[in-house]
């Protein structure tokens, strides 16, 4: 007796379902759709995982920014002192400390404004 691939394709179709599950209506159920969507999410995933870096840094330079002028500097100022002083924090790092180190913060600033004087 000949064999089908009957049980190659379910579990094909299987292994597509558990990936789509929690989507809402045909997007989980039909396999066309399933298909479509998971390829549509796909692509989503890929673009979006290098779009969130650039989001990232759009939002630390927006936070540096608005610590800086409550110090009376430009961003880009600042980022110039910080390389004349041999600085080398990340913008990560610089926004975490703007919000949760006002203080050391401050010391920063100090220290970029006198590599800037000099």
């Amino acid at each position: 007796m000949r064999t089908r691939n009957g049980a190659a394709r379910h579990k094909a179709r299987k292994k597509l379902f558990k990936r789509a599950s929690g989507y809402v209506g045909g997007r989980g159920k039909l396999l066309r759709t399933t298909k479509e969507t998971l390829t549509r999410a796909g692509v989503f995933a890929y673009r979006d995982r290098r779009t969130k870096k650039r989001e990232f840094r759009r939002l630390w330079i927006t936070r540096i920014s608005a610590a800086c002028d409550q110090h009376g500097l430009r961003y880009s100022q600042f980022i110039h002192g910080l390389n004349k002083a041999n600085i080398g924090l990340d913008r990560k790092q610089l926004s975490e400390m703007a919000i949760h180190d006002p203080a050391g913060f401050q010391v920063v600033v100090e220290k970029v404004k006198s590599a800037l004087a000099a």
